[in-house]
């Protein structure tokens, strides 16, 4: 029997996390992240990784999948993904969210599948760019405040190899100072919001519960390519 799922996308700091995380319990589903930098073990403060006892609530997949030392790739994802789903009762709603949009179209077409016109339909988060810049801001003094920096030295520390898909990640770099992680996430959330608008067919969504909790009524869910 084919998967159905929730789906919502987005930029980083849309607040698409939390809105999900909301309609979840309301549904009592589980979630699923498609984010590419939740996938490392140990990489939390710099990721926005949801607290421990979030990721328990929703029995929540795709995230301390790997070490920073370990190559990680949309079809790794993919086959996790769908082992996850497997083991979730189908009477049980599942939720995914995320920014990492080949993740969803690997869920919606499948990784060998040609492109087809238009590209897959699932809810975006829109964002208004000055906001979006304010929240990283303040994101960003937070995980300062949290001990952002010395969880990169910890973790360069275990791992002085990092593989490539583990060093593209914001805010791990050596010499990273608050200023240069600020530009590097703006560029990122401008980079992925321009993603979905010419790689996906997005039903764009105001950043509330609301107006995501509409969509999905009318729409329903997703069936899966997976």
């Amino acid at each position: 029997m084919q998967r159905e799922a929730y789906l919502l996308a987005g930029p980083t700091a849309s607040g698409k996390s939390a809105i999900a995380a909301a309609l979840a319990r309301e549904m009592g589903a589980r979630i699923l992240s498609a984010d590419s930098m939740l996938v490392y073990k140990g990489m939390d403060i710099g990721t926005a990784k949801p607290p421990p006892e979030e990721i328990e609530e929703f029995g929540m997949g795709g995230v301390d999948l790997v070490t920073p030392a370990e190559e990680f790739s949309s079809g790794a994802w993919l086959r996790s993904a769908s082992e996850w789903l497997t083991e979730i009762p189908s009477s049980t709603p599942v939720v995914i969210v995320g920014g990492t949009g080949l993740y969803f179209s690997a869920l919606l077409r499948g990784l060998d599948r040609a492109w087809r016109k238009p590209p897959p339909e699932y809810p975006v988060i829109k964002i208004d760019r000055a906001m979006v810049r304010k929240r990283i801001a303040d994101r960003l003094d937070d995980m300062f405040m949290a001990g952002l920096e010395e969880e990169k030295a910890r973790l360069h520390a275990l791992y002085p190899e990092w593989s490539r898909t583990a060093a593209l990640a914001i805010g791990y770099r050596e010499g990273d100072t608050k200023e240069k992680i600020y530009i590097r996430t703006c560029q990122l959330a401008k980079r992925q919001d321009t993603w979905f608008r010419h790689q996906a067919t997005p039903i764009y969504v105001e950043p509330t519960i609301d107006s995501v909790r509409d969509c999905w009524r009318r729409r329903g869910p997703w069936a899966l390519g997976v």
